[in-house]
């Protein structure tokens, strides 16, 4: 696999009658897949090494972006969001990975502008149910 450029990891919300719309101004992205494991070691455990129970953890993702915002569809589809605390659909494309897709709830949102430079935002999403995967 060769290198890629950050620039191509989209962020996508989902709109109105099932459209998705791209995440706008984005110029960093974090996508963070996590799994608790679960000890099951005992006493009798082969030379007292830890034992992990297969299948047993909690799946979680966790996405956070940062950059500005270019596009009034998506800022009012985010702040909705943030504001309702409602799991929105979130589509996450990975090239050369995969796509990841499911019910996001967005954890934190953050304006920010210095007097002579752009509005900027950062924002991070905590997963809310079953997250899709399908490798490209």
């Amino acid at each position: 696999m060769t290198a890629q450029r950050g620039k191509d990891i989209l962020l996508k919300i989902e709109g109105a009658a099932g459209a998705f719309i791209t995440v706008a101004g984005l110029r960093a992205r974090t996508i963070s897949l996590n799994a608790k494991t679960v000890d099951a070691t005992d006493s009798d455990s082969a030379g007292r090494w830890r034992e992990l129970l297969a299948g047993a953890g909690v799946k979680s993702a966790a996405v956070s972006g940062q950059g500005i915002f270019r596009d009034a569809a998506s800022d009012a589809l985010i702040r909705e969001a943030f504001f309702e605390q409602a799991a929105k659909t979130w589509r996450l494309i990975v090239p050369d990975f995969g796509v990841l897709e499911g019910p996001f709830l967005v954890a934190a949102l953050e304006y920010a502008g210095e007097h002579e430079g752009e509005a900027s935002f950062a924002l991070s999403l905590a997963s809310a149910g079953e997250i899709r995967f399908e490798a490209l």
